[in-house]
């Protein structure tokens, strides 16, 4: 009896193992969405529940952000950083137990800031009376994002001019009268005075044009007495009329075309008209593509760079090494060499215009001390590495860009730009670092571009920013990093198609940015909020345009023409000349004509050269999802995340049939 009662009470005493705990069938989310504004905050809370609705014991929460407009911390609290919608997710799991995650989503409405600045679109400072002009109107933000609050016109003196609400303005009489328009509180006036009509007829030049689409013809129109002499600086509205295919005027005159007809331009003051006839044919600049080379890879790839010698390129890896690659005979391209290194994402690589050295990033590595690996490329074939730079880019490189001794480089932890000098290549040091001041939540600062000592930086939400590292032009060193100019455009409103499709808080943003000539290419990164239901081992499906930014006048960028492709995203891009060439993601290597001046929708104008799908039974996934492309005498390597490289070229131009 008292052995028995003696051990009741030991197995009384003993601690036991803790029931499992049912598997989580759900994570309720509270509240299931809600509004802050930029700089806001909103606390989430998060529960794991099983199938019958009771909490889960022992359940963990984690909490993440998809959609890159703000911030979630590990208490669930969100910050708002720029306009949009987020999903914010809570993961609910037992720690031990594989597979037992379970998400919860709520949508947070990210408020855009009210107006701050006006745009009007023509400002003409005299009219002739009997004119009229319809004023566009855009809307800004404090900080350069697009608004569209309903707006109201004005004229300080309806006799001399009227508006209505939609900026039809009618010129009356001689006079003078201030016409503002207003969005919430921003205000902009145009001061414009209406002179006597005296015209008699109006002289427009030139009378015919005979173009291919997408080329752009500059009209002239001259308001003229009836003795002949010119009504000076007087303002003129333009219009087209689309005969059977689509054109548009802008209202300095300048016409494109974007299908094959014959339109009519009509320039008008003063209550006379002159008409000029524009014959437009089919561009015809497609042609074919050749495959010359291959080299299959059996792990996900990324960017490729050729050596300055041409004899070898490095081939970076969604993984732990960068290959080098002989490519002295671009017919049967090889493997010679690797560089390993502690990371998951190796994303860009890029040697110094001499080719002594090359830098390449880093990303995930098990250690957390990611940042750059600067190697000696002086032997193409078999590049070393000699060091690495990680001190204040632990968090992880995306990307970088090598210039006159210097890596421009991006912080993935910060959203910031930092400088390395890499002038004594075995000790790298930072001299720099710059970043857009908005918000810290969702800053994220993606690719560099650097031409010229000016800095353009692809900078997510924040757009296309500007900065003179060594220009001059603002007393800019890669040292010392000065603002120049920065250019925003909507998100949101650009891909609505894809929220439609897939719901809001999708992934998008400034990608990548390419200077050439008067022109900066700059493309998006667009991600669904969430694949298409059902889909198994299917391929990403991106999205994205890529804008055309004249920057013939770098402090003030504006987009005049764009290119979006249906059937993929924009990813990286390459221009030599005239051409363009982009890797489409999963729509393959795309060629674009960018000869001339650029306006308007460059695909629906014909532009598009060539494309081809780089997808074959060599890859290690049977879908094709193109990173980019480089060019070097004709020859276009383009890096396929699912394939490996391809080594192509663009077949002769079609001759005409006799």
């Amino acid at each position: 009896m008292l052995f028995s009662a003696l051990l009741s009470l030991v197995m009384l005493q003993q601690p036991t193992a803790p029931a499992p705990s049912p598997p989580i069938a759900k994570v309720e989310v509270k509240p299931s969405g809600g509004e802050v504004p930029i700089g806001g905050k909103l606390q989430f809370t998060a529960r794991a529940l099983d199938s019958v609705g009771a909490e889960v014991p022992r359940a963990e929460i984690e909490w993440f952000v998809g959609g890159d407009v703000g911030d979630v911390d590990s208490l669930g609290v969100f910050t708002g950083g720029y306009q949009g919608f987020a999903r914010v997710t809570a993961v609910a799991f037992l720690r031990g137990v594989p597979s037992s995650q379970v998400f919860g989503v709520a949508l947070v409405h990210v408020l855009p800031e009210p107006p701050a600045r006006i745009l009007l679109d023509p400002r003409p400072a005299r009219l002739v009376s009997g004119s009229h002009l319809t004023l566009s109107v855009t809307e800004y933000s404090r900080h350069g994002d697009r608004r569209s609050e309903p707006v109201t016109f004005t004229s300080s003196n309806p006799r001399v001019a009227t508006v209505g609400n939609d900026g039809r303005l009618n010129a009356l009489s001689a006079g003078r009268t201030t016409i503002t328009a207003m969005a919430g509180p921003a205000k902009e006036a145009l001061a414009l005075q209406v002179v006597s009509n005296n015209v008699a007829r109006i002289a427009i030049e030139p009378a015919t044009a005979s173009v291919r689409t997408g080329d752009v013809v500059k009209f002239t129109a001259t308001p003229r007495t009836g003795a002949g002499r010119a009504v000076g600086d007087v303002g003129v509205e333009w219009a087209v009329s689309a005969g059977p295919g689509v054109a548009l005027i802008d209202p300095s005159g300048t016409f494109v075309a974007e299908l094959p007809g014959s339109y009519t331009v009509t320039a008008a003051a003063g209550g006379k008209e002159a008409d000029a006839v524009v014959r437009v044919t089919p561009r015809d600049v497609g042609r074919g593509i050749e495959v010359r080379g291959r080299v299959p890879i059996t792990m996900s790839t990324a960017e490729f760079w050729l050596h300055p010698s041409g004899t070898c390129g490095y081939l970076s890896t969604i993984a732990d090494r960068v290959y080098a690659i002989d490519v002295s005979d671009v017919t049967h391209p090889k493997i010679v060499d690797s560089m390993m290194t502690n990371a998951r994402i190796v994303n860009d690589v890029m040697t110094t215009e001499d080719g002594k050295y090359g830098v390449f990033s880093r990303e995930g590595a098990s250690d957390r001390k990611n940042g750059i690996v600067v190697f000696d490329a002086s032997n193409p074939c078999h590049p070393k590495p000699v060091a690495e730079y990680t001190q204040t880019v632990s968090g992880g490189v995306h990307s970088s860009y090598v210039y006159k001794g210097h890596a421009f480089i991006t912080d993935d932890a910060t959203g910031s730009m930092r400088v390395i000098d890499i002038q004594d290549p075995q000790h790298p040091k930072e001299v720099a670092r710059w970043q857009t001041e908005q918000t810290e939540a969702g800053r994220y600062l993606h690719d560099i571009m650097v031409v010229d000592g000016l800095a353009y930086l692809a900078y997510w939400n924040d757009g296309l920013v500007i900065l003179d590292v060594g220009n001059g032009m603002k007393g800019g060193s890669p040292a010392n990093p000065q603002f120049v100019s920065q250019y925003k455009y909507d998100l949101t409103a650009t891909y609505a198609r894809v929220w439609q499709l897939f719901g809001q808080g999708f992934v998008r943003g400034t990608h990548t940015a390419w200077r050439h000539g008067r022109y900066v290419f700059v493309g998006d990164e667009v991600y669904a909020a969430h694949p298409y239901k059902g889909l198994q081992d299917g391929n990403n499906l991106t999205f994205g345009r890529l804008h055309v930014i004249d920057v013939s006048d770098v402090t003030q960028p504006h987009e005049v023409a764009w290119y979006e492709p249906t059937d993929g995203g924009v990813h990286n891009v390459w221009v030599v000349g005239d051409t363009l060439y982009l890797g489409n993601y999963q729509g393959g290597a795309r060629v674009l004509d960018i000869s001339g001046e650029l306006k308007g929708d460059l695909l629906r104008e014909g532009r598009e050269i060539s494309w081809i799908l780089t997808v074959d039974s060599l890859g290690h996934r049977r879908a094709p999802f193109a990173w980019g492309a480089v060019v070097r005498d004709g020859n276009i390597f383009v890096p396929d995340i699912n394939t490996g490289l391809w080594i192509l070229r663009l077949e002769p131009k079609p001759q005409p049939l006799p």
